[in-house]
């Protein structure tokens, strides 16, 4: 195995250690999003590959699909882990730009994306792209923070030397947004992890 990916793997680790001393759990609340979308099937898109937290916890479930990001530099985090772990075949990875991607009307029949939404900051016009993609029948699973969540978040980024950076969009305004297009909504919570499960 090559050594990048045995180093690369490693600060993975670490960092997961970093946000358990503060008392998140990365794998447990992956798996709490994984179990509450339920079913998963078909034709498979994460949207915000990142470090490739959601990433490992579906290839690890034995999930095949496409991954995308903005980001070069965190994509090749993510798959110098699925790399090391055996499990890159699984995943095919895209640097796209979620406002506007290059795949065609109806092309995932799943689409997932985990802690991007505090990113945004031009949330409804991404979302309309999202339901572009999203075929008749399947669904969107957003996930984001909490309150509680975020602070966590911030904690880390300050023992790294950083501040980390939040849009004025929260998951809320998105379910209010999609409300009054007549979407229905399913949400669930942990005490971390806000879901909205939106069906087509």
């Amino acid at each position: 195995m090559k050594k990048e990916a045995i180093e690369n793997h490693q600060r993975y680790l670490e960092r997961i250690d970093v946000y358990k001393n503060f008392g998140y759990d990365n794998e447990r609340e992956r798996d709490f999003i994984i179990r509450k979308a339920q079913p998963i099937y078909g034709r498979i898109l994460e949207i915000g590959t990142g470090k490739g937290h959601l990433t490992l916890a579906l290839a690890k479930k034995g999930y095949s699909f496409v991954s995308v990001d903005i980001s070069s530099e965190e994509q090749e985090f993510a798959l110098l882990n699925t790399q090391y772990l055996g499990l890159d075949k699984q995943v095919d990875f895209k640097i796209e730009d979620a406002e506007h991607l290059n795949f065609n009307d109806n092309s995932f029949d799943i689409i997932v994306s985990v802690n991007v939404v505090h990113h945004l900051t031009n949330s409804f016009k991404i979302m309309d792209e999202w339901f572009r993609i999203i075929s008749p029948g399947g669904k969107i699973v957003l996930s984001d923070f909490t309150r509680e969540g975020l602070k966590i978040v911030d904690k880390v980024h300050l023992t790294e030397g950083k501040k980390h950076n939040v849009s004025k969009i929260s998951l809320t305004d998105i379910d209010n947004y999609l409300t009054a297009k007549n979407f229905k909504i399913e949400k669930h919570r942990s005490k971390f992890q806000e879901i909205s499960i939106i069906k087509i």
